[in-house]
C-alpha cells in the first residue's frame, strides 16, 4: 500500500507539472500591481468622509431594529437610529431585502456603528478572498495568478467601498459551484446567501431547479429549503409581523419613481413609465432562454462550464440591479480571463472595459446615474468574445475531479483506484 501511495504522489506531481501552464512574469507583476492599487484605493476611500454614507449604515440600523424586536422596514424608526448613531441627513436608503435575508444584519445590532463598520468590512473582504480562492481552485490552480484581478473587479471594489452585500451574494454562488459535486447539502445551504437578493438569480434559479429535478439532486434542494426556513423563522421570531411590514414597505416605496440604472428599468421607462410589470418581462424572457439553454445541454450539463453564462444573463435581465450587484459576476469574469488566456487571446479588451468602470468607481460617479447602464451587457459581450471557440471548461473537467471539496488530478485518482485494486 505504501508503494502505491508513493506512485500516486509521483503521478500527481507529474500530472501537475505537465498540465501547469507557462507563467508569464509580466502578467504576474501586472496582476500584483493592480491588486496593490485596489487595496490602496480601498484604504483611502474607507478612511474618507464618504465612509459615513455607505450602505452599511442602513444594515447596522436594521440590525438594531431586529435586536429590539422592531420593524426593520419602518423608515422613520431606522432614520432615528441612524441619527442617534451620528449620521447626518433626513433621508436614507430604504431596505428592499426580503425577511429571509435579514439574518445577515443581526450581528450588527449588538455593536456600535464604528465597531460594526470594522466587522462588516472585514467580513466583506474575507468573503471576497474566500470566493476568489475557491474559483482559483475550480479553474485547476493555474499559476499565472490572473485570479488576482478579481480583487479589483470594479463592481466588487464598489461593494467594498459602499459596504454593500453583493460580495455575500458572490460567496453564496461560489460556494454552490465549489461544493455542489462533493457536499450537496452544504452547497444548497450556501444558496441562502443568494436569497439576500433573489431577483438577481431568476434564470439561474429556474435552471437550477430543472437540473435538480432531472439529476435527482434533492440534497441540494433540502439544504436550500432548510436554511431558508431557518432564516425566515428567525426573522419571524424577532418581528412577528415582518411579512406584513415587508409588503407594506414595498408598496409605500413607489419603486416606479426610482431610477435604477439597468436595462429592465430602461425598458419600462421607454414603453410605459408607470407599468412596473414591464420590468419583469426581460427576466421572463431570460428564464425561457435558460430552460432552452439547459435542455439542449442537459446530458452534458456542468455548472463550472455553463454556470458563468447563466449568471451574466441573470444579472443583465434582472428586474432591477445596481452596479454593485454585478460583483456576483466574478466567477464568469475569471472563467473568461483564463479561457481567453489559454487560447492566446488578448486580454486588452477586458482591461479597457474594466479600466473605464474602475475610473467611474474611483471618481465617485453616483450609482443612481445612467453612467452604469452599459456595464452588465458589456461584461456579457466580453465573456462571449473571450470564450468563443474555447473548451477550457471541458479541459478542466477532463483533467480534474472534485473530491472531498477539492479539485484533484483525475489521472492521479484513476491510478490510485488501480493501485488499490492491485493491493487488495
Amino acid at each position: 500500500m505504501g508503494e502505491a501511495m508513493n506512485r500516486l504522489s509521483d503521478a500527481s506531481m507529474t500530472t501537475h507539472m505537465e498540465s501547469a501552464p507557462k507563467v508569464n512574469p509580466l502578467r504576474v507583476v501586472a496582476a500584483a500591481l493592480m491588486l496593490a492599487l485596489g487595496v490602496g484605493i480601498l484604504a483611502v476611500a474607507m478612511s474618507g468622509s464618504e465612509a459615513a454614507n455607505r450602505d452599511y449604515d442602513e444594515y447596522w440600523a436594521v440590525g438594531h431594529q431586529l435586536v429590539h424586536h422592531g420593524n426593520p422596514y419602518d423608515s422613520a424608526a431606522v432614520l432615528r437610529i441612524l441619527q442617534a448613531g451620528g449620521c447626518k441627513g433626513t433621508s436614507h436608503m430604504i431596505l428592499r431585502n426580503p425577511p429571509s435575508a435579514l439574518f445577515i444584519t443581526l450581528p450588527l445590532g449588538f455593536v456600535n456603528m464604528r465597531v460594526g463598520a470594522i466587522v462588516w468590512s472585514l467580513a466583506l473582504i474575507a468573503a471576497l478572498m474566500a470566493s476568489i480562492r475557491m474559483l482559483w481552485i475550480i479553474q485547476g490552480r493555474p499559476q499565472d495568478r490572473l485570479h488576482l484581478l478579481g480583487y479589483i473587479f470594479p463592481p466588487a471594489l464598489a461593494c467594498l467601498l459602499a459596504g454593500q452585500i453583493g460580495i455575500f451574494l458572490l460567496l453564496g454562488a461560489t460556494l454552490f459551484l465549489y461544493l455542489h459535486a462533493s457536499r450537496p447539502y452544504l452547497a444548497g445551504a450556501a444558496l441562502v446567501l443568494c436569497s439576500l437578493k433573489p431577483h438577481l438569480f431568476l434564470p439561474f434559479g429556474v435552471v437550477l431547479f430543472a437540473w435538480i429535478v432531472s439529476r435527482r439532486a434533492y440534497p441540494i434542494l433540502m439544504g436550500a429549503l432548510a436554511t431558508l426556513m431557518a432564516s425566515s423563522a428567525l426573522s419571524l421570531y424577532l418581528d412577528p409581523g415582518i411579512l406584513s411590514h415587508y409588503v407594506h414597505g414595498e408598496k409605500a416605496e413607489n419603486i416606479q419613481n426610482l431610477f435604477i440604472p439597468c436595462l429592465s428599468v430602461l425598458f419600462r421607462v421607454a414603453i410605459h413609465r408607470s407599468a412596473v410589470w414591464l420590468q419583469f418581462l426581460p427576466a421572463l424572457a431570460g428564464c425561457v432562454w435558460g430552460i432552452w439553454y439547459f435542455s439542449t445541454r442537459r446530458d452534458r450539463w456542468s455548472w463550472i462550464e455553463y454556470g458563468p453564462l447563466l449568471l451574466l444573463v441573470s444579472v443583465m435581465v434582472a428586474p432591477y440591479a445596481w452596479f454593485t450587484d454585478e460583483a456576483i459576476l466574478v466567477p464568469a469574469i475569471l472563467a473568461g480571463l483564463y479561457r481567453a488566456s489559454n487560447a492566446g487571446r488578448s486580454l486588452l479588451p477586458f482591461g479597457c472595459i474594466a479600466g473605464v468602470a474602475l475610473i467611474e468607481v474611483v471618481a465617485g460617479v453616483p450609482l443612481t446615474t445612467g453612467f452604469y447602464l452599459w456595464t452588465a451587457p458589456t461584461w456579457l459581450a466580453w465573456y462571449l468574445y473571450a470564450v468563443r471557440g474555447t473548451t477550457q471548461g471541458a479541459t478542466i473537467q477532463m483533467n480534474y475531479e472534485v473530491r472531498d471539496g477539492y479539485v484533484a488530478s483525475r489521472p492521479a485518482l484513476n491510478e490510485m483506484k488501480e493501485n488499490t485494486v492491485e493491493t487488495k
